[in-house]
């Protein structure tokens, strides 16, 4: 009974898969944003304070799963006063709504290193689901750790109304859709 009791676990741990974690490089990411003012020229921004947890099971990333929280103050447009005036209640609300959060429901392989990534994005208190186009840029062996790293280019599209970000700005002064991009390394734990 010992045997098939040590022969049946053997057999299941060879079947059983780990879900690998991956750290989030905070010097190789970045989390931008772009709107357009007055119809006419873009505006870049970023959070500079975010970070990223990553899962994954399968060496192709297909049942990933990702956790992201940013911080609403660390937002950075290049001008201290515009990201003050975004940090207020007539955008993010920062003091009631500190952080902005992303939860994946779903990673599924669309192409040769192409997915889509459905979740929920909570911001300024509104949770929507979005989905994002997420670009695997490929892994390699870090020359100094020795640690595997891997790389991803997020892209997607939202609109700032549906969350209540500036719902007092018309679409004329400011985008209602802005495009998200975010460039991030992980390190595999």
């Amino acid at each position: 009974m010992k045997k098939i009791f040590i022969s049946a676990i053997t057999l299941f741990a060879g079947f059983s898969t780990f879900a690998q974690s991956y750290t989030l490089d905070k010097t190789h990411a970045k989390l931008n944003f772009t709107i357009t003012h007055l119809m006419i020229s873009d505006v870049d921004g970023s959070f500079k304070d975010f970070s990223v947890k990553l899962t994954s099971a399968k060496e192709d990333f297909s049942d990933a799963a990702v956790e992201m929280t940013a911080a609403v103050n660390s937002i950075d447009t290049d001008n201290e006063q515009r990201d003050t005036h975004l940090k207020g209640p007539d955008y993010f609300d920062a003091a009631k709504f500190p952080t902005l959060t992303f939860k994946s429901k779903s990673m599924k392989k669309t192409g040769d290193k192409k997915y889509k990534l459905a979740g929920d994005l909570t911001i300024h208190g509104v949770t929507k689901q979005v989905e994002l186009d997420v670009v695997y840029n490929g892994s390699a062996i870090h020359p100094y750790t020795k640690k595997t790293i891997v790389g991803f280019k997020i892209t997607g599209l939202i609109k700032r109304t549906d969350f209540g970000v500036g719902a007092g700005t018309p679409s004329s002064i400011l985008s209602d859709e802005v495009p998200l991009v975010a460039n991030v390394e992980f390190v595999k734990e």
